[in-house]
């Protein structure tokens, strides 16, 4: 074991493996409070990489329900109960909110507790992290829970509007291409690497053995058994796409294909870097309204959640860290440059690698929870790894009128 600093944890950390980050690392934001679990990702993804043989129940993008729902079931749950310890407490007090580079601050606060990887050391388990093997009838059934609501009434009693205490969330699941790979840890044969150059972690299929070390040790579940080839497979990123071989963007790195099918605009995805212009950085490392998922697992997730605001908020803390309250708050009474960015959200299949913001004219003007809010109208322009101009787009969505005489036309 190794010390690495996680800064999602605010602290060191032992990892089997010395601290190698990329320039660029491949990440993504989604924005839970708008999704419709339409399952167009999904079938992106499945329509592209997972239709043959062998991988009819190998789904590598998935939106699942919570708190009920789960691909494989119940992955969470059982792996919180592996990490569970009185001692697992995020301290907050006096948290460092630098984050001007990596290695550096601990914006939510400093997670106490194991993770995955001290937990398996503290239990003398002889093996990278904790973990389990799903049984083959837990993959079998990817919108298991879906829209299965919790709640506190008692069972004959009815929700009523327009506040009601029954809620659920969509949330979107892809590979994290953690910063610290549990998979990548798990893998005896070192059939798992993570690319220098954009943090994409990939399998070696000439190189596994199919032990599934990774699938247990992965606490996502996120690389899946082919009995078929009797090797594992996971999510690519879509690496051609990412290194610019679609002749559609004109060499410039494009986003994934569960990215730019959602119809929902909740995605965004790019690569974090030390440029607080660009879009997936500030969202993340100076904003902090988009948060990583479980970060007390202590892979470092690089896909990230802007929680949804309508769920209870232990759970949200529990799932996304303390930093879920400041994120929630954030998004609710959006800032002027909050709202400009995200309008970039699914505005372009080309990688945004930098933002500008033109200012517009005051267009609206209310009070949401007791703080005023003023809405403008500004210009976002964003900008591809060649500094080209990618996309540009406004913050109020234009109107367009059809005239009359094109009233019955197509």
């Amino acid at each position: 074991m190794t010390l690495v600093h996680n800064w999602q944890l605010g602290r060191r950390m032992e990892y089997p493996y010395f601290e190698s980050r990329p320039k660029h690392q491949f990440a993504a934001i989604f924005n839970t409070n708008r999704c419709i679990a339409c399952q167009t990702c999904t079938m992106a993804c499945k329509s592209t990489w997972t239709f043959n043989k062998g991988q009819e129940y190998m789904w590598w993008n998935n939106v699942e329900t919570k708190p009920y729902g789960g691909y494989p079931q119940s992955w969470d749950v059982k792996t919180l109960k592996l990490i569970d310890s009185p001692d697992n407490t995020w301290y907050t007090d006096g948290k460092d909110a630098k984050t001007a580079s990596y290695g550096t601050g601990a914006p939510y606060g400093t997670y106490e507790g194991d993770t995955i990887f001290e937990t398996a050391k503290r239990k003398n388990l002889n093996q990278w992290a904790v973990g389990y093997i799903p049984e083959d009838k837990e993959w079998r059934a990817p919108n298991f829970g879906e829209d299965t609501a919790r709640s506190s009434n008692q069972p004959g009693e009815y929700s009523s509007l327009p506040e009601h205490s029954r809620w659920f969330f969509y949330i979107q699941r892809i590979c994290n291409h953690c910063t610290y790979p549990g998979c990548l840890a798990a893998c005896p044969r070192k059939a798992i690497y993570k690319r220098k150059e954009d943090g994409i972690v990939l399998i070696d299929q000439k190189r596994c053995r199919g032990y599934r070390k990774c699938v247990e040790q992965c606490p996502y579940k996120k690389p899946m058994y082919r009995g078929l080839t009797r090797v594992t497979e996971k999510c690519i990123a879509c690496y051609p796409r990412i290194e610019g071989r679609d002749p559609l963007t004109e060499g410039r790195p494009m986003e994934t294909r569960c990215m730019s099918a959602c119809v929902g605009q909740i995605r965004l995805q790019g690569f974090l870097d030390d440029n607080p212009k660009n879009p997936v950085t500030w969202l993340i490392r100076h904003h902090k309204v988009a948060l990583p998922l479980y970060p007390q697992f202590g892979t470092e997730p690089n896909v990230y959640y802007i929680p949804p605001r309508w769920a209870p908020r232990a759970y949200l803390r529990q799932m996304f860290g303390p930093g879920a309250d400041e994120a929630i708050e954030k998004f609710m009474v959006p800032s002027r440059e909050l709202l400009a960015v995200m309008s970039l959200f699914r505005m372009t299949q080309t990688i945004v690698f930098e933002y500008k913001i033109e200012q517009g004219p005051k267009v609206f003007e209310t009070e949401i929870h007791g703080k005023k809010f003023t809405m403008y109208n500004d210009t976002v322009i964003g900008y591809g790894d060649d500094g080209k101009e990618v996309v540009r787009t406004t913050v109020e969505e234009p109107v367009h009128i059809r005239p009359d005489k094109h009233y019955n036309s197509i």
